[in-house]
């Protein structure tokens, strides 16, 4: 099989496959003979008019790179045969036709692809077959942090400060978009990734080569899938599997159910996008779509605007689906035409979709295909609404938002739990600042941020922000001056309307400046706090809030001093901001006092729908999208007069903090070995529930105490400089050390949160990077053991990449997420499942014990294989290697050995 994918890739290459479908392909306009298109209606088979339409995505891709190797006519036959495969693992290939990367796991693929060039040349091959033959895309948008948030040239000094900060990383990415063929980058300062893909990077429709096809793409961000909400099929993936795709690689997938999601009613004059979003997520989440498509349909998707709909879609992971999608129909063309795209373009768009049977009327019943299963919402019943304090799919009711937070401090620690004692739940603790006093108790906020692709995309909810700001501001409103605010839009178009609308200037006096153009606070970047903030929050073991339109709020996430942290729409970012506090019933109390003494409501401010949707018509037009966008690529000046090498091969520095040659190749030959049984090996970690990529590889700031900062320091790097976790994913030793690092992972050897572990054969306490590496000097392997939904969120290649340089041979769990499975497989680390009604619990296990696991050489996917302890107990576990292509991988040591072996081929 190894050598098969070896010779297509060279005959794709080559132009020399050929594909048996070849007579479907004619001319989507019949006066232009040379621009073809696969039609699909040739097939004459009924199976394709009954197959969702995300399927006929899928469909479409294997028909036209079928090539009897990579994409077999079996594989068009097993998609065509969706609807009677539903009880089975059918395993087909998808090639999407780009890939989406930002900073954060861009640079540590452009890392492996400098370094797989050096490995390619010591195997005695070609270094230049290491290069993109996939469009890739990459926008510069993890870096930026809130430094400076209350003053007009907030946006200024963040920028320079993020320049400063990562010139390293951002010349190498610079080396990379002028060495490697087919990879764009998208500059800092221009906006987040899934927005600017959503207004300016999306086809819909490609025509490349001289064919019409759907666009299509995966992304090294789990909110990729927010493109769906245009109708373009994407999803996140590991920054690993992403890298071979862009090499000409297949996705290999599971031919996945698609549960159909039926929308019917009209949301409340009141309601935002935001309640819808986090009332579907609660929704599907307790429906269990994981590792499946949603797709949406029903009378009332017509209604949702193509940015509602983006937000939607934008959630998909914090409700488990691989992809949330939503088939291009009359709206979405209007929003096309709305940013600015070309009339031509519009045109073959609109054609070559209804001419393959992909454009939906959402009215017409006949249009609707198979489902796997139907759920249903009606949007009349959904109420506004919050999600926390420590999970997106936790949702609130405004009017329960008090009383769920007084039931959560006392409630055992937990997601919605934080075991503060009776006694203490009424504490206040005074402080100073500029020169007032004032005082902070459980649930005051400390931050509140309109941020994150999954709202600041969407106009009516940045707008409806800016007028409730302009009614609190006519109100004699104000925010206290120690909340950290701020306003990070996904692009500069948004700044532009809310300019054009006359609302800047009220977001402004109530604290929330432009502070840049990026991920910010929802990632993690929301830079410090105040320090009399701090003392006060630590002096009174305070759960201080933070509440922001982001589409995360793990702990530890957000702020290191901030335990309790909501989902919030921006017109709910400022109101809470504006009250000071989360223990408010808004309904039944006042917002606040104003300057006259007079109780305002939050009511008194709220804008209609109606008010919204006016101002959206007057100021949100296409030519804002075409002047922004015409010049994102060389706005910059600051990455223009940027320098980088101009070798093919990346000249590494020894003194580089930031980048580094990672060792994942290091003896690395031609020859393969057979998969060894692991002996003897100890539990590195005993973990339980929903540990998240957060908690495995963190991406906020580097603590002065940590395994990290230690090795900074002695490099000569100053605190102050120490830069985030994920600004510095382009250097192994540090990403090593941060593995694990987060101070709110729960380890079941200390029964406490802390980023440490216990060394068994002492039973001292330590940092965990220090224990593993007391192991590695041991030669001594490691496991983890974890329960639910193990690498749950954002899609991180180093959750994956961490614990292989950490020693960790496997993971043994009751489930994962479904990327950060792919990941372990693409690093070579075994994902085993515990059987069935089986964990670590009901087997006894205490992660004391040392385990052995029977590793055959002969495996096979999803194979049950025996853990022994040292006990003498035994039990079994499911090797969760779900595809031959994944089996492959493994056998090389993961994906990037197997694609070098193949590249040093003669």
């Amino acid at each position: 099989m190894l050598e098969i994918f070896a010779q297509t890739y060279w005959e794709r290459m080559a132009g020399t496959a050929t594909n048996p479908f070849q007579h479907l392909a004619e001319p989507l306009d019949p006066q232009v003979a040379n621009q073809l298109f696969y039609n699909l209606s040739k097939l004459e088979d009924p199976r394709y008019g009954k197959l969702p339409f995300s399927i006929r995505v899928l469909l479409e891709s294997a028909v036209r790179n079928c090539d009897g190797f990579l994409v077999k006519q079996s594989d068009v036959e097993n998609i065509l045969n969706w609807k009677q495969t539903q009880t089975q693992t059918v395993e087909i290939p998808f090639m999407p036709a780009r890939v989406i990367l930002q900073d954060f796991t861009g640079v540590p693929a452009v890392v492996d692809f400098a370094a797989m060039r050096d490995a390619v040349i010591k195997l005695g091959g070609d270094p230049e077959k290491i290069n993109p033959v996939c469009p890739a895309d990459l926008v510069i948008d993890h870096s930026v942090q809130v430094d400076f948030n209350k003053k007009s040239d907030s946006l200024l000094k963040n920028q320079n400060l993020e320049f400063e900060r990562n010139r390293e990383r951002f010349q190498f990415l610079k080396w990379g978009s002028q060495a490697f063929k087919n990879m764009r980058i998208i500059p800092p300062g221009s906006g987040i990734v899934h927005q600017v893909n959503l207004e300016y990077l999306a086809r819909v429709v490609f025509n490349h080569e001289g064919f019409f096809y759907p666009d299509s793409l995966v992304g090294t961000d789990s909110h990729t899938t927010m493109i769906d909400g245009l109708g373009v099929l994407g999803w996140g993936v590991g920054g690993i599997e992403a890298e071979a795709v862009m090499l000409g690689q297949p996705i290999s997938m599971v031919l996945p159910e698609v549960v159909g999601y039926k929308m019917f009613g009209s949301p409340d004059k009141f309601i935002t996008s935001t309640d819808i979003v986090l009332t579907v997520t609660k929704h599907l989440r307790q429906v269990g779509v994981v590792g499946k498509f949603v797709e949406f349909f029903g009378p009332s998707v017509a209604q949702l605007s193509i940015a509602d709909r983006a937000t939607i879609s934008n959630m998909c992971p914090e409700y488990g689906a691989t992809a949330a999608f939503f088939p291009v129909d009359d709206v979405s063309i209007e929003y096309l035409k709305q940013t600015g795209r070309e009339a031509q373009k519009l045109a073959y768009i609109a054609k070559y979709l209804k001419a393959v049977s992909m454009f939906r009327d959402y009215s017409d019943v006949s249009q609707n295909p198979d489902f796997s299963l139907v759920v249903e919402l009606d949007l009349s019943t959904v109420v506004p609404c919050c999600s926390g304090p420590k999970r997106p799919q936790d949702k609130i009711a405004l009017s329960d938002m008090k009383k769920d937070f007084e039931s959560c401090l006392g409630a055992k620690q937990g997601f919605k739990g934080f075991a503060v004692a009776p006694d203490s739940q009424t504490t206040t603790v005074p402080f100073q600042f500029d020169g007032k006093e004032y005082a902070l108790s459980h649930g005051s906020v400390v931050i509140a941020a309109i941020t994150s692709c999954t709202n600041t995309s969407n106009p009516s909810v940045m707008l409806g922000a800016g007028l409730l700001a302009k009614k609190a501001i006519e109100n004699g409103l104000s925010v206290k001056p120690y909340i950290k605010t701020s306003l990070s839009p996904g692009s500069g178009v948004v700044t532009y309307y809310l300019k054009e609308s006359g609302v800047m200037d009220y977001l402004s006096q109530l604290g929330f400046e432009v502070v840049g153009y990026g991920c910010m606070t929802c990632i993690g970047n929301s830079g410090p706090l105040p320090e009399p903030v701090v003392e006060a929050i630590t002096q009174g073991d305070l759960v201080a809030a933070g509440v922001l339109s982001g589409n995360r709020n793990f702990e530890g996430r957000v702020h290191p001093n901030t335990r309790a942290n909501y989902l919030a729409s921006p017109l709910l970012v400022i109101a809470y901001a504006i009250a000071g506090t989360v223990k408010i019933d808004f309904e039944t109390e006042p917002i606040a006092i104003n300057s006259d003494g007079r109780e305002v409501f939050l009511r008194d401010i709220w804008p209609t729908r109606e008010e919204i949707q006016r101002e959206e018509t007057k100021f949100v037009i296409p030519s804002m999208f075409r002047e922004v966008y015409e010049k994102i690529e060389k706005v910059n000046e600051r990455w223009n007069s940027l320098v980088a090498p101009s070798d093919k091969l990346y000249p590494w520095e020894a003194t580089s903090t930031y980048i580094k040659s990672p060792p994942f190749f290091d003896g690395l030959t031609m020859q393969l070995y057979p998969p060894r049984s692991i002996d003897g090996a100890y539990v590195l970690l005993n973990l339980g529930d929903s540990v998240t990529t957060d908690h495995i590889s963190p991406a906020g700031n580097i603590t002065r105490s940590s395994s990290a900062a230690r090795y900074l320091s002695s490099r000569g790097v100053n605190p102050r400089d120490f830069n985030s976790y994920g600004s510095r994913r382009g250097n192994d030793a540090v990403m090593a050390r941060g593995t694990f690092a987060n101070i709110r992972l729960f380890n079941k050897f200390l029964n406490k949160q802390a980023p440490q572990t216990v060394y068994l054969p002492t039973g001292e306490v330590m940092d965990i990077f220090d224990a593993a590496e007391r192991y590695e000097q041991s030669g001594v392997p490691l496991l983890i053991l974890a329960g639910k939904e193990y690498g749950s969120g954002s899609s991180r290649d180093w959750a994956a990449k961490g614990p292989l340089l950490l020693g960790i041979k496997a993971v043994i769990a009751e489930s994962y997420e479904r990327i950060h499975r792919s990941n372990l497989v693409g690093m070579g680390i075994i994902p085993l499942e515990y059987l069935p009604g089986d964990n670590a619990e009901s087997l006894g296990l205490t992660g004391r014990e040392r385990y052995h696991i029977a590793i055959p050489e002969s495996i096979t996917t999803r194979m049950i294989v025996v853990v022994t302890l040292d006990t003498g107990k035994t039990f079994s576990v499911r090797m969760r290697f779900d595809t031959d292509v994944e089996l492959a991988y493994f056998r090389h040591g993961g994906i990037l050995n197997y694609m070098i072996r193949k590249m040093s081929e003669n």
